[in-house]
């Protein structure tokens, strides 16, 4: 084996450590939806206002993404991880005491802009220790971070809920972000393996593709309307999947705050098992249109052809099924994208498009919940409401699938792309 064919040394470590970085990212972001009916009890809120609340996390995720996504260019990704964790450990303080809706919303809207540059930053990251023929079981172990996060959290903090309360389920999550700060002070390193050019000429490191020629690169757009169309089911996911248990199927708040693992146990399975085959299919030769864009495409439109049906289901059983199968059996999506966008893009840019296409793909954010609260406000029940909103999900996912299944094709795009790379003297090295 060469260098480029093995990861550096401590990869693995520090892909732990990321993993956990990730956990604690998912658990902030649960704990609203967790929490959905004691929150909108306790501040009498209708469902709009809660939708809001949802919706608020994603205001400045995108452009916080973005900006320190560029930042992160010059930056050692370990600097910026450290701040990230530290925003979100401090701002979930003020939930212990009186809370208003007001508050609420802009403790969210802070939480969000440190937790939007999280996902691109932490794979930046891990892609310096491992090369690109090796990235699928990394990026899927730190995709389950988000998985395992909620795995781990929703029972302790459900505890919380029910034996304590809400706010101090809040309080929890600050505390554990603030340990894993001191860990990363005294663990965190960076890597420092350097992706070979887009060109085959060009010097590693040492080359830009225009971002216009990137942003309207085909695989790059169809990635971004397919991730889109999946974390409008992600988003549902984390605000109103508990509620629905509770308010629309009937569930107790002990139960249907258990029952909301479900989704995130049955999507690392499909994480998990899904970076690992698209990984063997990589290193077999097969190409990356297939390995990554198809193969993900394809699930991600089963996934649309399942949400439909759940009004149609007469069991609460089943109609928990038909969602859990439905919203999660697409989630290698979230897999392939960082890995085909690195494919795609020179090393000295990749943090700023990984940020750049996580924005658009998390945009859904901003509309889902609100958009699923009105539909539920509006609707002649509240039930109605729900899978409304599921099947309006299901449509979107469809559609999402088909484009990802139609244009993401890496190579093609390559070598397109490889037509407008300019050599330039590299970036020097970020100080430590």
């Amino acid at each position: 084996m060469t260098q480029q064919d093995r990861p550096l040394k401590g990869a693995w470590g520090m892909t732990a450590l990321i993993f956990l970085f990730m956990l604690i990212n998912f658990a902030d972001k649960v704990v609203v939806g967790l929490a959905a009916k004691p929150i909108m009890e306790e501040l009498k809120l209708t469902p709009e206002q809660f939708g809001l609340i949802g919706s608020s996390f994603f205001f400045l995720f995108a452009i916080s993404a973005i900006l320190v996504g560029f930042v992160t260019n010059r930056v050692q990704t370990r600097h910026t991880l450290l701040v990230m964790a530290i925003v979100w450990s401090l701002v979930q303080f003020p939930m212990l005491g009186t809370v208003s809706l007001e508050m609420l919303i802009a403790c969210r809207i802070v939480l969000g802009a440190g937790e939007g540059p999280a996902g691109p930053v932490a794979t930046h990251a891990i892609y310096k220790w491992f090369p690109d023929s090796l990235r699928g079981m990394p990026t899927a172990i730190i995709a389950q971070g988000s998985a395992l996060g909620v795995i781990i959290a929703v029972p302790a903090l459900n505890f919380i809920i029910v034996n304590y309360s809400w706010h101090w389920a809040f309080g929890a999550l600050g505390i554990v972000g603030l340990l894993w700060a001191v860990l990363w002070v005294f663990l965190g390193r960076e890597g420092t393996l350097v992706d070979p050019p887009v060109t085959d000429g060009g010097a590693a490191g040492g080359e830009r593709v225009p971002y216009r020629y990137l942003l309207t690169c085909p695989s790059i757009v169809a990635l971004c309307c397919t991730g889109f169309a999946s974390y409008w089911g992600l988003a549902l996911g984390l605000t109103w999947f508990t509620s629905y248990l509770v308010d629309g199927l009937g569930y107790s708040q002990n139960v249907g705050g258990n029952l909301t693992l479900l989704p995130w146990v049955f999507g690392m399975i499909v994480v998990l098992s899904g970076g690992w085959i698209s990984q063997r299919l990589k290193k077999s030769g097969v190409s990356s249109r297939v390995c990554r864009g198809a193969f993900a495409a394809a699930t991600v439109t089963l996934g649309g052809c399942i949400l439909p049906f759940i009004s149609l289901l007469p069991s609460p059983e089943l109609k928990l099924a038909c969602l859990v199968a439905g919203a999660a059996i697409g989630s290698t999506i979230f897999v392939v994208i960082p890995m085909i966008v690195s494919e795609l893009t020179p090393q000295p840019q990749r943090a700023a498009m990984l940020a750049i296409v996580t924005s658009v793909v998390t945009l859904a954010g901003v509309l889902a919940p609100f958009v699923m609260g009105a539909m539920i406000q509006n609707a002649a029940t509240r039930l109605i409401g729900y899978e409304q909103g599921f099947t309006v999900n299901g449509l979107l996912l469809l559609a999402g699938g088909l484009i990802g299944l139609l244009f993401i094709r890496p190579e093609a795009d390559r070598k397109r792309l490889a037509a407008y790379a300019i050599a330039v003297p590299p970036l020097q090295p970020a100080r430590a």
